[in-house]
């Protein structure tokens, strides 16, 4: 390869190397973000993944840095090729890795290998950079100058990620865009040279990383489906990023189903087992069930079977997210499940975190149904925690009754009775039951109130899975299932995410 430049050219680049300190900072955070997020979103327990890749992340950067000193010439040449590399490796890793997930037996090994191998590269740049300027600026002005580009990097990239890059580009498209920052870094570069410095082949190699990172971009939703497909071994018919989840809805044959980050939230052929055990031996225990209240929910199917009840006056539906409501809401395949549940007169839909919301709330309900997602992670725990709990038993009124969707007694005891215990340390009366659905397995709920709750069900008409006897076993919890000692949930222990995580991945290998 040819040599690099002498240090006239250099100096004349100073002001785009500096620039290049932002750029590179900000490419780089982007990179361990989406790492990071792929990580808590395909594997669950985001602090854990979190931390980490960041670890890891952290220790690739200082191994290259250390490996820069083995770099005794042709500095800028090196640098551009390290940025080519990253743009390459970087750009495309989540793609990557979302194509990987459900063909490698290990998915932390691909996983953690390309967190060290970018992190290294990204490492090489910023030793790189400053002795590329050493000779320009005096080295208090240089090292001020070249972190200060740094910090502000990074921070921007922080900012962008949650507010804007995944909510409205998703992970891959975001991981080829930068990508192309970081080659429009080399090109940049390789552009400004003098011609007696030109680098052919390393401008050649950018133009062919440049172009596969477009092409990239443009398919970046093709890609995206390709590596659902494989994952729900299932036609994809509507996939959506949005600020809070990612949306996928599969169709094989009469069999509808809706995931919410990977994770299975009902399917249609025996999604009313779940519904109706969610919601009738609750409802059914209220004189009369006038104000309804659903957490969660926003597919609309709680609200389906909570709409059976005569008695009912008004519910109000709080979900966080408002492309699940408009979806349920606004196609005709869905609201045929629901039976149009959304748009009755009496749902009230309110679009908002849960846990903020019942904090605010000062109005009381005859029945509350929870319907939120399993604890996966830490930012879905906190709404299993004592102090939801409280707020939820303010929001019971007296006679009133509140069903909580607790996860599997049978895989994740330790889990589910976790969720009693917390109900119970807010104050609340329980009563726990379970059913099967042949889509889940072996499922529980668990009542709660401010006075015992009785065994007395007065059940609507037309259900297809409650009965009276039915009902009856229901309470019944065999020796593998049964109450066990257990911690309380709380916000700054979250024991439930970490039950949850090691039960399942144990039953899941």
């Amino acid at each position: 390869m040819a040599d690099a430049p002498a240090g006239d050219a250099v100096t004349r680049l100073g002001p785009i190397l500096l620039f290049s300190a932002f750029v590179v900072a900000t490419c780089g955070l982007v990179y361990e973000l989406l790492a990071g997020t792929l990580a808590s979103y395909l594997l669950g327990d985001s602090v854990t993944q979190f931390s980490t890749v960041i670890g890891t992340y952290l220790f690739a950067m200082g191994m290259g840095a250390w490996l820069s000193r083995g770099v005794k010439r042709n500095e800028l040449a090196v640098f551009i090729r390290v940025e080519i590399l990253i743009a390459a490796i970087g750009g495309g890793s989540a793609a990557l890795l979302f194509l990987l997930f459900d063909r490698v037996g290990d998915f932390r090994l691909p996983l953690y290998g390309m967190v060290l191998l970018i992190g290294t590269l990204v490492g090489l740049e910023v030793p790189l950079l400053m002795r590329l300027l050493k000779d320009r600026l005096e080295f208090g002005d240089l090292v001020s100058k070249v972190l200060t580009f740094d910090y502000i990097g990074a921070l921007a990239a922080s900012l962008l990620f949650p507010l804007v890059l995944v909510p409205y580009l998703g992970l891959i498209r975001t991981g080829f865009l930068f990508g192309l920052a970081n080659v429009a870094v080399a090109l940049g570069l390789l552009l400004v040279l003098p011609r007696s410095a030109r680098l052919p082949r390393e401008t050649a190699a950018g133009i062919m990383v440049a172009t596969l990172l477009l092409v990239g971009l443009f398919a970046a939703e093709r890609l995206q489906k390709l590596a659902e497909v494989a994952a729900y071994q299932a036609p994809v018919i509507y996939a959506q990023s949005t600020p809070y989840q990612r949306i996928v809805l599969t169709k094989a044959g009469d069999d509808l189903r809706l995931y919410l980050n990977g994770n299975l939230q009902f399917s249609s052929r025996d999604e009313y087992r779940y519904h109706e055990a969610l919601v009738h031996p609750a409802l059914g225990r209220v004189a009369r069930p006038a104000r309804v209240l659903v957490l969660g929910g926003g597919d609309g199917l709680a609200l389906r079977e909570v709409l059976k009840h005569p008695g009912v006056e008004a519910i109000t539906l709080v979900d966080l997210d408002p492309a699940m409501t408009q979806l349920f809401s606004g196609s005709a395949m869905l609201t045929a499940i629901n039976r149009k549940a959304l748009t009755d007169r009496r749902v009230r839909v309110v679009n908002a975190d849960a846990f903020v919301w019942l904090r605010a709330n000062r109005d009381q309900f005859d029945a509350v149904v929870v319907d939120f997602p399993d604890p996966t992670n830490f930012s879905v725990g906190k709404l299993y925690t004592l102090s939801l709990y409280r707020e939820l038993a303010r929001a019971i009124a007296p006679g009133g009754i509140a069903v909580i969707q607790s996860t599997s007694p049978l895989v994740a005891p330790r889990a589910y009775w976790t969720v009693a215990a917390t109900l119970e340390a807010a104050g609340l009366a329980t009563r726990a039951y379970h059913a099967n659905v042949p889509s889940f397995g072996e499922w529980g709920f668990i009542l709660a109130a401010h006075r015992p709750i009785g065994s007395a069900v007065r059940l609507p008409a037309g259900l297809h899975f409650l009965d009276a006897p039915t009902l009856a076993a229901m309470s019944v919890f065999p020796p593998d299932m049964a109450r066990r000692p257990v911690e309380v949930n709380r916000l700054d222990n979250q024991v439930l995410v970490r039950a949850f995580d090691a039960e399942w991945s144990r039953f899941e290998g």
